[in-house]
């Protein structure tokens, strides 16, 4: 038997439960109720952006011109590919293969990082040009009612999606060094799946941004 064989089987679950299967239905429930908590998060943020898109419809319009949607597209492909390596990485773990699984993780790292370095450009540009939330907002450009408001509605959403992103990376490279470890394997990779579900849930959250303020008509 392998050492990632032998570190899963040797694996005790945690006293309060039954057995490992009971474990892993309760991390696994515990995460999809934390998932449905950040539903309720950002659909607050949502719903003020449909506010806005009902009330000032030709504001939105105008307002999406500032941002930069081939960046936005990039990005999309991005986190959508980023989707996958997580995905493969979950499987990988579930079958014990741990070099798999250390690679697909550290995709998943690289390309989450890559996503941060082209928000990171925007932003830049976007605080160069004064294009900013509220009262910062000076880009002479465009001088429209109810735009610093939209910038608002924009960096606040990407900004706090931002900020899952970085959350998601240090989870991942903490799986990263216990999968070297060869804690994952056909017993228990319970932390991979949750992890999993916790990133799919932060592309998801991206697919509907990217069109919803970017590609707004």
């Amino acid at each position: 038997m392998s050492q990632v064989g032998v570190l899963a089987a040797d694996r005790q679950h945690a006293h309060h439960f039954k057995d490992g299967n009971a474990e892993f239905e309760a991390c696994k429930q515990g995460m999809w109720i934390f998932l449905v908590t950040e539903v309720l998060f950002f659909s607050g943020m949502f719903l003020a952006y449909a506010i806005l898109r009902v009330f000032y419809p030709e504001m939105m319009k105008d307002a999406h011109e500032l941002l930069n949607w081939k960046m936005g597209a990039i990005n999309t492909v991005v986190l959508i590919t980023s989707s996958l390596t997580m995905a493969l990485a979950v499987s990988s773990s579930q079958r014990g293969e741990t070099k798999k699984t250390v690679n697909f993780l550290w995709a998943t790292l690289v390309l989450a990082g890559g996503f941060l370095v082209v928000k990171y450009f925007e932003y830049s540009h976007k605080i160069h040009e004064g294009i900013l939330p509220g009262a910062m907002y000076h880009y002479e450009e465009l001088k429209v009612a109810k735009v610093p408001l939209f910038m608002s509605v924009y960096f606040v959403m990407t900004g706090i999606h931002g900020l899952h992103v970085i959350i998601g990376m240090f989870v991942i490279y903490g799986l990263i060094r216990r999968a070297r470890r060869g804690e994952f394997g056909p017993s228990y990779y319970t932390p991979v799946e949750i992890t999993g579900l916790y990133w799919h849930f932060v592309d998801l959250v991206w697919i509907y941004l990217f069109p919803l303020l970017y590609l707004v008509s």
